[in-house]
């Protein structure tokens, strides 16, 4: 089976990671700090906190922000349930707001949600293509709010010239092993402010203070350290972080391999009849993740399943947040964006990573064009 996605390991890789198992520390070692330290430069970010996934990484992002109960959370329901999920448990409530043309949240629906209790607009960068963050800025900081951008899919893109990490309050990156680097299992908060930063650390590190001008009893001793707010192992291992150093070395090749898959996509399926190529504004330079197609005329689980019999593993990304059962039981409803809602009816993901050779490609756009015909 031709998977969607996977990752591109070399030697470079696993000599990164056997370096590590051959040393002193396993994890809290200067791998750990060396990472964060190539994504605070790659990025632009004032701090970058590891973590252990990318849905940990919204969860310390919305607890650095202060969110809990009484909050609300703007977001969208294009997504994966983390962007949603990692809001309720602070306590928050989630408000989504609905997708335009590009699958990204519109800012039109953010600023009709908008209400005095909003804490954080947080936006996805579908497939890889920014948000429009300034216009999200805009809202947020207009109504006394912060914006998380969730780049589980845009660690590498660029808006208008500016890496993503630099541009909203906080930024979170996903590195499963399908995303577009990897440290097997990983993620990480980005920030442009060192107050959130260092709440994030903390939030991350199961609240310990070592900071001795902030303790309450800073003479107990040499090895003392308090907590003085909850928070959870959320800790990436240096085994994990060698992985993403040797990564992050690649990513603008892997950059360049995945736009080259993805304008190739865009040119062979615009002269298919029965699907519609994905649409990109102006202004941004994405690092894709995924090729997002859609399948027009109530097709899209007819095909899924016989592309899928042809050895070709197609996925959906993603179900709208609120029809999930927890989001039902919560009292969601269905039809609430009813643009998300047809898009989801539409989407297909197609086979997109690095190491995805012209002639596969070749075989998926064959095959999906003798699909549709039949």
């Amino acid at each position: 089976m031709l998977p969607y996605g996977r990752q591109s390991i070399n030697e470079a890789d696993v000599e990164a990671v056997s370096e590590v198992l051959r040393g002193e520390w396993l994890t809290t070692g200067p791998y750990v700090a060396r990472f964060e330290e190539e994504l605070e430069k790659f990025t632009g970010a004032a701090r970058v906190v590891s973590c252990t996934s990318g849905t940990a990484a919204l969860h310390i992002a919305y607890a650095a922000a202060g969110t809990g109960p009484g909050d609300e959370v703007i977001t969208t329901p294009m997504t994966f349930v983390a962007t949603a999920s990692g809001a309720l448990a602070t306590g928050a409530k989630v408000v989504f707001a609905d997708i335009d043309e590009t699958a990204n949240i519109d800012p039109a629906a953010v600023e009709a949600a908008v209400t005095p209790a909003t804490k954080i607009i947080a936006g996805v960068d579908y497939a890889g293509q920014p948000v429009e963050i300034d216009r999200l800025n805009e809202i947020a900081h207009a109504n006394g709010a912060l914006t998380v951008e969730d780049a589980a899919h845009s660690i590498g893109s660029l808006v208008d010239g500016r890496p993503i990490g630099s541009v909203a309050d906080l930024t979170t990156f996903s590195f499963f092993p399908t995303k577009n680097m990897t440290t097997a299992e990983g993620g990480a908060v980005a920030t442009l402010d060192e107050d959130l930063g260092r709440r994030a650390h903390e939030f991350h590190f199961i609240g310990l203070v070592r900071d001795r001008e902030r303790m309450r009893y800073p003479d107990e001793g040499p090895w003392h350290q308090e907590v003085h707010e909850w928070g959870l192992n959320y800790r990436l291992s240096d085994v994990h972080a060698a992985l993403g150093i040797s990564q992050l070395a690649r990513l603008e090749q892997f950059k360049k391999r995945r736009r080259e898959i993805f304008d190739r996509y865009q040119r062979e399926l615009a002269g298919i009849d029965g699907v519609e190529v994905h649409r990109i504004r102006d202004g941004v330079d994405p690092i894709w993740h995924l090729y997002p197609a859609r399948i027009l005329g109530g097709r899209r689980r007819e095909v899924f399943e016989k592309m899928r019999e042809r050895g070709i593993g197609v996925q959906v990304n993603y179900l709208p947040v609120y029809w999930h059962p927890l989001f039902e039981d919560l009292g969601y409803k269905r039809g609430m964006c009813p643009n998300a809602e047809r898009f989801y009816s539409e989407q297909l993901s197609l086979p997109l990573f690095a190491d995805l050779t012209d002639d596969d490609q070749t075989r998926v756009i064959e095959t999906l064009a003798e699909v549709l015909a039949s």
